[in-house]
C-alpha cells in the first residue's frame, strides 16, 4: 500500500517551503555533502498540492507543467520529432532503401560497446526484415582500437559491400573515410559524439551534435541507438513512398525499443524527452522477452522478474560489454541479432562468464590506479602500464564517484601507445575537452560527449594533457562541486519504507542520468546491526521510533566513512539515512529496503 500522509515527517516532495535537514535534527552528513530538499520554481508549483507525489517528483525534475501527461506515461507518439529535421537524415535514409531495393552488401561498422552493439543490431534486424541481409562489424578493443579504421573499411569493401553505415562511431574518422574515398563504397555515418566543424567525407553524416544543427541540436542528448531508431523510421517512411510495401508488410519499428532502451541506459544519456520514452517504451517491449538474445541474457543474469531501467545499466549493459572488454567484441551483436535459442543460450553464458573475468581484471587496475591518483586536481589523470584497456572506463567511473571529479584512466602498452577513457560529472564538458586537447596537438585521437569520452595518447604526453585539463576545467569544476548537495525529496519514518512506497515513486519513472531517481530521508533510527557482506559492502538493520525496522545496504563502502559509520556505531546513538527504496530482490519477500548514499548524526 502507498504510504499514509501520517506516515510521511513534514518534508513533502518537492516543496519549496519544507523545512532545512538542520530543523528536522539533521545534522552534518558522514560524507560531508549539504542535504537539500529538491525544490520547485514557484510559477512551477502554484496550483499544485502536495498530495499528489508522482506529479510533485515530475515537477521536481523540470517537468512543465504543461507537458505533465506526456510524462506521466512518457510515449514514442508524444517526443518523436520528425527524423527530417536532422541534417543528411533523409539523404541517409534515401541511401539506405536504394540498397534495400538492389539488394545490395550493406555492412554495418558498430562500436565495441553497448550503444554501439544496439545500434548495429537494431539495423541488422530491421535490413533484415526488408530483406537485406546486413553484415555487422565490431573492431577489436585491443588490436584495432576505437571507430573505423582505413583497413577495416578496406576490408569491407573487399567483401563487396558497397554501402558501409558507421554507428556510433565515424564522426571524427576522418583519415579512414579519406582512404577509402577512392573505393566503390558509400559510407553513411550515424553518430552523436562531438563533431568539429568540419565533416568527415561521407555520403551522409546524421548527427544531433553537428555544428551546423538546427532543430536536430535539440536532440543532442540521444544515445546512437535512438539516432539509429529516427533513421528506421526515415527508411520506413521513404520506401513506403515508393510502394515498396504494396506486397508486403512493413517492419514493426517499436519492436526494436528494447535494444534502444538498453542502449540508452548503458551509454548513460540523459533521459529527458525521447530519451525517457526510448526507455520506457523499451522495457515494455522487453519485458516481452520477443528477443532471443536478450531473453537468455535475462536467464544468464538471474534475474527473475521484468527488468528494470537499473538492471539495464548494471546486469544486462555490463555483460552485453563484457566480450568488447577482454577480446571478443562481436558477441554483443551476434547475441542481439541471433534467430537459434541454442546459440542465444550459448552466447549468453559466454558474456556471463567473460563478465565476471571483467570484474577481477577491473579490481586490480581499480586499486592500483585509485593509488595513484592524486585528490589535489580538479580532474583526475591516472596511468599505468600493462592496464588492462578494456576496464579503463568503468575504473574512471569509479574514479569519479570516489572523488567526485571528472576522471580519466589511460592504459599504456609496451609501445608507449596509451587508451584512455573518461567520466565527467553534471556541468563539466569533458568532450569538448578532449576535442581541445586533440586540436592542441596532445593526443592522437580523441573525442566524446559531455559525460564521457576516449583518447589515444602518446605516453610522454600523459602530463601535458593532465596540465592541459587543469587549466581547462578547473573553473567548470569547482563550480561544479560548490554546488553539489545532496537532494533529496521527502522524508519518512522507517515504517513508511514499503514496497507500496516503492511503486509510489517508481510512477514518476523511468529514472537515470538527468532524471534522477527519488532520494528519501530516513529517520531518526539507530544501528541495530551491522556487518560486511561480499568483498566491500555493508549491510545494517535500523530501527525507528516507530518501532518499525529496516535492512539498509551500502554497496562498496566497507572502506568508506559512510561504512565505517555504521560498522562502529553506538546502539544508542541515533542517524539520518539518505538513499534510495527499492525491492528486495535477494530475500525471497515482498518488502523494500534502502540502498544508502549517505548518513548523518542526529542532532
Amino acid at each position: 500500500m502507498p504510504p499514509r500522509p501520517s506516515d510521511l515527517a513534514t518534508a513533502t516532495v518537492g516543496a519549496a517551503d519544507a523545512a532545512p535537514p538542520a530543523a528536522l535534527g539533521i545534522a552534518a552528513s558522514i560524507l560531508g555533502q549539504p542535504w537539500r530538499w529538491r525544490g520547485l520554481a514557484a510559477d512551477a508549483r502554484d496550483g499544485f498540492g502536495t498530495d499528489d507525489l508522482v506529479t510533485q517528483l515530475l515537477l521536481a525534475r523540470g517537468c512543465p507543467r504543461e507537458a505533465l501527461d506526456d510524462h506521466r506515461a512518457p510515449s514514442i507518439r508524444a517526443f518523436m520529432p520528425d527524423p527530417s529535421i536532422f541534417r543528411d537524415m533523409d539523404k541517409a535514409a534515401a541511401r539506405l532503401a536504394d540498397a534495400v531495393e538492389k539488394g545490395e552488401r550493406v555492412a554495418i561498422f558498430g562500436d565495441y560497446d553497448v550503444d554501439g552493439a544496439t545500434s548495429a543490431a537494431l539495423l541488422v534486424r530491421l535490413l533484415g526484415e526488408l530483406g537485406l541481409c546486413a553484415r555487422p562489424y565490431i573492431p577489436d578493443r585491443l588490436t584495432e582500437g576505437y571507430g573505423p579504421s582505413g583497413a577495416a573499411l578496406h576490408r569491407l569493401a573487399d567483401e563487396g559491400a558497397s554501402l558501409i553505415v558507421t554507428v556510433d562511431c565515424g564522426a571524427q574518422a576522418f583519415e579512414a573515410l579519406e582512404a577509402v574515398r577512392a573505393a566503390a563504397v558509400d559510407i553513411v555515418v550515424v553518430d552523436h559524439h562531438k563533431c568539429q566543424s568540419a565533416l568527415p567525407p561521407a555520403h551522409a553524416v546524421v548527427n544531433p551534435n553537428r555544428l551546423d544543427e538546427d532543430e536536430g541540436a535539440a536532440h543532442g542528448h540521444l544515445a546512437a541507438v535512438g539516432v539509429c531508431f529516427l533513421l528506421g523510421a526515415a527508411l520506413i517512411r521513404t520506401l513506403r513512398a515508393r510502394g515498396f510495401f504494396a506486397a508486403r508488410d512493413e517492419p514493426r519499428l517499436l519492436e526494436l525499443l528494447d535494444l534502444v532502451a538498453l542502449g540508452t541506459v548503458a551509454d548513460v544519456a540523459p533521459l529527458k524527452g525521447l530519451n525517457r520514452a526510448f526507455v520506457a517504451q523499451g522495457l515494455k517491449v522487453m519485458a516481452q522477452r520477443r528477443n532471443l538474445g536478450l531473453d537468455a541474457l535475462i536467464e544468464a543474469s538471474r534475474l527473475t522478474r521484468a527488468p528494470t531501467c537499473q538492471d539495464l545499466g548494471f546486469a544486462l549493459g555490463p555483460r552485453i560489454n563484457a566480450g568488447g572488454r577482454v577480446g571478443r567484441a562481436d558477441l554483443g551483436v551476434r547475441l542481439l541479432t541471433t534467430a537459434e535459442p541454442q546459440e542465444a543460450r550459448t552466447i549468453a553464458a559466454e558474456l556471463d562468464r567473460l563478465n565476471e573475468e571483467r570484474r577481477a581484471i577491473e579490481t586490480l587496475v581499480r586499486e592500483t590506479a585509485e593509488a595513484g591518483a592524486s585528490g589535489d586536481r580538479r580532474v583526475v589523470v591516472v596511468a599505468g602500464r600493462g592496464w588492462h584497456p578494456g576496464v579503463i572506463g568503468i575504473v574512471a567511473g569509479r574514479l569519479k564517484e570516489r572523488f567526485g571529479r571528472p576522471a580519466i584512466v589511460i592504459a599504456i602498452d609496451e609501445d608507449g601507445v596509451g587508451k584512455g577513457s573518461g567520466r565527467s560529472i553534471a556541468g563539466v564538458d569533458l568532450g569538448a575537452a578532449i576535442l581541445a586537447a586533440r586540436e592542441h596537438g596532445l593526443l592522437v585521437a580523441g573525442g566524446g560527449h559531455a559525460m564521457a569520452a576516449g583518447l589515444t595518447i602518446a605516453a610522454d604526453q600523459v602530463q601535458p594533457l593532465a596540465d592541459f585539463l587543469e587549466d581547462r576545467l578547473s573553473i567548470a569544476v569547482s563550480r561544479a562541486m560548490a554546488g553539489r548537495a545532496l537532494l533529496l525529496d521527502t522524508v519518512v519514518a522507517p515504517g513508511a519504507v514499503t514496497t507500496g512506497l516503492v511503486e509510489a515513486l517508481d510512477a514518476g519513472g523511468p529514472y537515470g542520468t538527468g532524471w534522477a531517481a527519488p532520494r528519501i530521508a530516513v529517520g531518526p533510527v539507530r544501528v541495530v546491526r551491522a556487518d560486511r557482506v561480499g568483498s566491500d559492502h555493508v549491510r545494517a538493520i535500523v530501527a525507528g521510533d516507530d518501532g518499525r525496522s529496516l535492512k539498509a545496504m551500502a554497496f562498496r563502502a566497507a572502506d568508506t566513512p559512510l561504512g565505517q559509520a555504521l560498522l562502529a556505531a553506538a546502539p544508542h546513538r541515533k542517524l539520518w539515512l539518505a538513499g534510495r527504496a527499492r525491492r528486495d530482490d535477494w530475500s525471497g519477500r515482498d518488502v523494500a529496503e534502502l540502498h544508502l548514499d549517505d548518513a548523518a548524526w542526529a542532532s
